[in-house]
């Protein structure tokens, strides 16, 4: 059945439907990575989004639950150029086309999908509209007044235990011994990667929900404060209260690492503006040149947004944009080092972290 998408600027795609079939409305953004499709589509930073894949075949590799981010689909809506039907692994359980109709998620394949991504990449990131019948006026005014509102709010889980396979795996697989670390993850929509990343290393996980006061993250008495990924706008008002809350945590002297959102929220409180890139860094290739020391990363990012400020302590090679602040305790970077579905070259940046909350507790 056919379906169509229509941009802000009022271009229009016809394809094919596929996944659930309806209406949606989102943001249009691409992402460069050959595989990890799950992982893109259940990462919550992608939240109030249409992602685009510009890989052409999706799907091949099947839906493998395992290897989720969350148990959330941040994505509005998907769109690929050929979603594989038929997929080859031992380890799938179904087809992403099956998968998207069970979570209701809105796909729409058969497009061009490189001239689309050309488009956005000359005029910027913009709003469009996935529909089922052609596109009318009512659907471009909805697509052009669209916004992403309190986004960070809609993907933070309520409570403060760790998922149980994080523990589990500290428990019974890394070490018959207590925990070494006790580190705060505060969830701003969480990967589950990152707690797997501090687990592996014998931390203890304790998730906080985004607007968990400083008094309750430093009464749990950890020995560090990570900051989570999340969607949106770091500088919305609705954040406001996160950023007062990481000046407090700061001011405390106890170790922070921030990822992504995390960073970019952790630059607001100390006093660094973000701004809005043209069409963001989405991809598992992403250049980044360490500073200090000169050498280059190659590392997986899903950002619309950068921080703007002298002295980073990572610089994307591509733009030059800022990838990452080192503010002596506490240090932050833009990318993601528990990358998966892509490179693992920044994994040490975890071991730095290890290394500044035993300095902490000495």
């Amino acid at each position: 059945m056919k379906a169509y998408l229509i941009l802000e600027n009022g271009m229009e795609f016809e394809g094919v439907s596929f996944g659930a079939r309806g209406d949606a409305t989102g943001e249009v953004v691409f992402a460069t990575g050959m595989s990890g499709y799950l992982e893109t589509l259940t990462d919550p930073s992608y939240y109030g989004q249409i992602v685009l894949q510009t890989f052409p075949l999706i799907g091949n590799y099947g839906v493998i639950p395992p290897d989720f981010e969350s148990s959330l689909i941040g994505a509005k809506a998907y769109i690929v150029k050929h979603p594989c039907q038929e997929p080859s692994n031992y380890r799938s359980e179904g087809a992403l086309d099956a998968f998207l109709k069970e979570r209701c998620v809105v796909g729409l394949c058969g497009i061009d999908t490189r001239a689309l991504t050309r488009i956005i990449r000359a005029n910027g990131v913009m709003n469009g509209k996935i529909t089922a019948s052609p596109p009318t006026d009512a659907d471009l005014a909805e697509a052009k007044a669209y916004a992403i509102q309190n986004a960070v709010a809609a993907v933070s889980r309520c409570g403060a235990a760790l998922p149980a396979p994080a523990r589990q795996h500290i428990s019974e697989t890394v070490s018959p011994f207590p925990p070494r670390r006790r580190v705060a993850l505060m969830d701003f929509g969480a990967k589950r990667g990152i707690a797997d990343a501090l687990a592996s290393r014998d931390c203890e996980v304790r998730l906080f929900p985004y607007g968990a006061p400083a008094r309750d993250i430093l009464q749990s008495d950890p020995d560090g404060v990570m900051l989570s990924n999340g969607p949106g706008d770091p500088a919305a008002p609705e954040n406001g209260g996160i950023v007062e809350t990481l000046r407090i945590l700061q001011q405390s002297g106890v170790p922070i690492f921030g990822i992504c959102l995390g960073h970019q929220l952790l630059a607001l409180a100390n006093g660094y503006p973000t701004q809005k890139l043209k069409f963001g860094h989405r991809g598992v290739n992403q250049p980044v040149r360490e500073t200090a020391t000169g050498r280059v990363y190659i590392t997986s990012q899903n950002h619309g947004y950068a921080v703007v400020a002298e002295g980073a302590s990572f610089v994307n090679v591509n733009d030059g944009t800022c990838e990452g602040m080192d503010y002596g305790v506490s240090f932050s970077v833009q990318f993601h080092p528990e990358a998966r579905g892509g490179p693992l070259d920044t994994a040490f940046l975890f071991d730095r972290f290890i290394g500044r909350m035993a300095a902490y507790r000495r």
